[in-house]
């Protein structure tokens, strides 16, 4: 009795009122509050569940989700949880309920109860009401993008005072200048590493490099590819990137660096907002220009000067090595004066340096002092110090033959990457290299020449590709050289930029040898005059070409090399193609062109057509008597296809060295790895739209094989035949041990689509040198490599160890039942990039290591 005495009179009288007032009456309104708690949770879930597939999707692109779309997540999960536990007590709850609901046999817990079911209500209601959410994940942006930096002498204190003045609050853009080759870009480079250690400071940290040429677009794709991991932003106009990076930027601290202005750039157009002291962000340019420092309003200019002489002759001291300055005791006095003749320029000293880092002799050290004093004093200004002395290095190269080489890498634009077979391809057209030695694929003095250009500095070979490149100052001595030292400019005329909308007004065509336009906007081509010398004409990767005027080629006799690939909308070649009795070379490839015209049969002196990626369809018949001296063919995807009639053609080519093609018939390919002379021609092999049991590639038969397209193909059986013919004559008794790698030693990229009737791709262990592979929309394939059937590949050769191990690009698309990639995928030594979309039954775990920084072009092939 005592015992129920002790119970507060207060509480007593709020659980009553409770029981009966309105306005709080947790447990009359206890039932009707929990039917509509139980409908706002199926909302709030299926807002979450909503939500979470928007989440699924832009994670999908790379993104991450935002912070508060988690917290917001988090907070669901909570309220679910406790949900649980009141619906576990809701039959105990409402069971005691009596007198038609106003009251409870328990009117406290009851009470305690009908409350949070009260609570938990609004506070779903508030959750429901923020569940549309704007924007559901950003851009997964690595703040820094590190740069292998070379060594360097003397650059520290620049470094520190630039970093020291960034650092400053009240400086928002700073301008480095300086003469080309002096080193901007490695102090530059230098500031984005130091950055990696203020990594927290700053949301991101943009590198841009600007060209000579330079487009508002091109600078633009490049800030949004740091911004943005998806592609989305590509196809849309100019104006439209400026408002996408202006709304990124303008929410974070940000760092712009730009490499290599050479005239203003105007950054609200491009959409970078201004650097200002409340923003905190920071623009970073080199030029090479003062005015260049003034016109962006730079709040500080810093000079990059050039060496001092100590410091000159240490960067040079390196640079040659010790072993060839021990190499004779009065090397290092000529050594000294060499190194004097750059001027402390680092370029030259590290382009000269390196050309006498094989010099062991004084007689060789005495003759650089000669050339580099001959030539040293007759050009003013930059030109007076650098063009001479980066053309010593030209001087130094072997003979006539690779320095023609050499000048014709400056037809191209500036930075732009050109694969080296591309290279060896004009070059034995022009004459620069004997038409005579292909051997492998190309031609092995072509690659050794290549070679020689890039260990003196004067090309640069490119990362993750069999690309080169030039370095700008590099291509503008070559383009002085090429003019004659400016003497006659006329004879080279060398555009490119979208600036270019028509051809030059101010061409000298009776007198012009060389003409080289790219990336332009020219729309047509016309000429009413006469070209008696043009001997080269690129005009490469014009977007609006659309029409070539039937005058144009009317008077052009000495013509040898005319290029005009990458011209999407050039639909059609002018008849009067038929003039040009002496061109070697002609390139279409990916453009519109859909036939050729009759003209064409007149080009006997032929060596080389590039149909490849054209429209153009047809047998090409009669080509082996109209062109006798084809050595290069190519129509890899195209329209034209090898059936009996092109096949007799190609073997009546007595000079064919180099094939691309598209087989659609199993016999054919047959017949073509059964000649051996046609079939060792073959470079890239596309089998499309095939029906068949089984197809055989030979290994020996197709040993030049670099390039390999299977497309709409129903093949159940692909099966490698790696013996020769001598070989599979032998008795078994006879048959010795295979000895070298059995397989395709050239293959180094395969693409695989729509390919039906195999389970896996285990025959590509025969490509070990494979370095690119993309297979899509390929359903039937449970495995790229099967254990079992890898397994007996392996026992079978030896010299078959890591499937995979020199595996560079990796795209798996719209696989449904692949499961697994190779047994050891986690051994790929050499994977750089990966993309893997759709392939829902890959283990998670996949992903992982397989996930890149960023994703590969579309197609390998394009």
């Amino acid at each position: 009795m005592l015992g129920w005495l002790v119970i507060p009179w207060n509480q007593i009288f709020t659980a009553a009122c409770g029981c009966f007032l309105s306005d709080r009456n947790y447990i009359h309104m206890m039932e009707s509050n929990l039917d509509a708690l139980q409908k706002t949770m199926e909302e709030l879930k299926n807002g979450r569940d909503d939500l979470l597939g928007r989440v699924s999707i832009e994670e999908d692109k790379g993104l991450q989700r935002l912070a508060q779309v988690n917290g917001w997540l988090s907070r669901v999960q909570i309220v679910e949880s406790e949900f649980k536990d009141l619906l576990e007590a809701m039959s105990i709850e409402t069971g005691r309920l009596c007198l038609l609901g106003y009251c409870s046999e328990d009117c406290i817990s009851s009470y305690n109860y009908g409350e949070k079911v009260s609570k938990m209500l609004e506070e779903v209601k508030e959750l429901l009401s923020k569940k549309d959410f704007r924007m559901v994940a950003q851009e997964i942006i690595h703040k820094v993008e590190k740069k292998l930096i070379q060594t360097t002498v003397g650059l520290d204190k620049l470094v520190e005072m630039a970093w020291s003045s960034l650092m400053n609050d009240e400086i928002g853009t700073l301008g480095l200048y300086g003469m080309g080759g002096v080193g901007k870009t490695t102090l530059l480079e230098s500031l984005n590493n130091k950055f990696v250690e203020l990594e927290s400071e700053f949301d991101v940290v943009i590198w841009v490099v600007v060209s000579k040429d330079f487009q508002f677009e091109g600078i633009q794709d490049q800030i949004l590819g740091r911004l943005r991991s998806d592609k989305e932003w590509e196809r849309e106009t100019e104006s439209k990137k400026a408002s996408l990076i202006y709304n990124n930027l303008e929410r974070k601290k940000f760092v712009l660096l730009l490499d290599d202005l050479w005239s203003e750039v105007d950054m609200t157009k491009i959409g970078v907002p201004p650097p200002t002291r409340e923003n905190g962000s920071k623009i970073v340019f080199t030029t090479r220009s003062t005015e260049v420092c003034k016109h962006m309003k730079a709040d500080k200019q810093i000079k990059v000067a050039c060496l001092s002489p100590d410091e000159a002759w240490e960067l040079f001291r390196l640079t040659v090595g010790d072993i060839i300055l021990r190499s004779h005791q009065d090397i290092p006095a000529l050594a000294r004066i060499v190194a004097a003749k750059c001027h402390g320029l680092p370029l030259a000293l590290n382009v000269i340096g390196k050309a006498m880092s094989c010099k062991e002799t004084i007689q060789e050290w005495s003759h650089a002092i000669n050339v580099l004093n001959s030539a040293g004093h007759e050009f003013p200004g930059m030109e007076e110090r650098i063009l001479p002395i980066l053309k010593f290095s030209y001087d130094s190269l072997k003979n006539g033959e690779i320095k023609l080489c050499f000048l014709y890498c400056s037809l191209f634009p500036e930075d732009s990457e050109i694969p080296k077979e591309k290279w060896i391809e004009y070059w034995i057209c022009e004459g620069f290299i004997n038409p005579n030695r292909y051997e492998d694929g190309g031609t092995n003095h072509g690659y050794d020449i290549i070679g020689l250009l890039v260990r003196a500095h004067l090309l640069i070979e490119c990362e993750l590709t069999d690309n080169v490149k030039m370095h700008d100052v590099i291509r503008e001595m070559a383009l002085w050289i090429n003019s004659d030292f400016g003497k006659q400019q006329e004879t080279i005329c060398v555009k490119s930029g979208a600036h270019v909308r028509m051809i030059p007004n101010d061409i000298n065509w009776e007198i012009v040898r060389t003409m080289s336009f790219t990336c332009t906007q020219i729309k047509k081509i016309s000429c009413r005059s006469k070209c008696p010398n043009l001997s080269t004409l690129l005009i490469l990767d014009n977007r609006l070409l659309v029409k070539i005027s039937n005058r144009f080629f009317r008077f052009m006799p000495k013509l040898v090399v005319l290029d005009l690939s990458a011209n999407l909308d050039l639909i059609k070649l002018p008849e009067e193609i038929s003039n040009l009795g002496s061109l070697q070379y002609l390139n279409i490839s990916l453009t519109g062109i859909k036939s050729l015209p009759v003209g064409l049969k007149k080009l006997r002196k032929l060596i080389y057509l590039n149909l490849e990626f054209t429209g153009v369809h047809g047998s090409l018949v009669g080509i082996a008597a109209t062109l006798p001296n084809l050595q290069v063919l190519k129509f890899f995807y195209s329209c034209v296809y090898v059936d009996d009639i092109l096949m007799k053609e190609l073997q009546d080519l007595e000079h064919l060295k180099i094939l691309t093609a598209n087989v659609k018939d199993v016999t054919i390919l047959e017949r073509i790895q059964g000649d051996d002379r046609l079939a060792s021609s073959i470079r890239s092999l596309c089998l499309e739209d095939m029906s068949t049991p089984r197809v055989i590639l030979s290994t020996i038969a197709l040993g030049g094989l670099q390039q390999l397209a299977i497309l709409m193909c129903n093949i159940s059986e692909i099966r490698i035949d790696w013996e020769s013919k001598e070989r599979r004559e032998l008795s078994p008794t006879e048959i010795l041990p295979s000895t070298g790698s059995p397989g395709f030693k050239q293959l180094s990229t395969v693409y695989i689509n729509q390919l039906e009737g195999q389970r896996d791709l285990s025959w590509l262990l025969y490509a070990q040198n494979l370095k690119k592979l993309e297979v899509c929309w390929s359903p039937q394939i449970e495995e790229i490599i099967n254990k079992e059937k890898g397994m007996n590949i392996t026992k079978l050769h030896r010299d078959i160890v890591v499937p995979f191990g020199n595996l560079e690009d990796l795209a798996l698309r719209q696989m449904a039942d692949l499961t697994e990639i190779c047994w050891n995928y986690r051994t790929l030594p050499n994977l750089r990039k990966s993309y893997i979309n759709d392939c829902p039954k890959l283990p998670e775990d996949i992903f992982v290591p397989l996930l890149p920084e960023k994703s590969p072009s579309r197609f390998f092939f394009f």
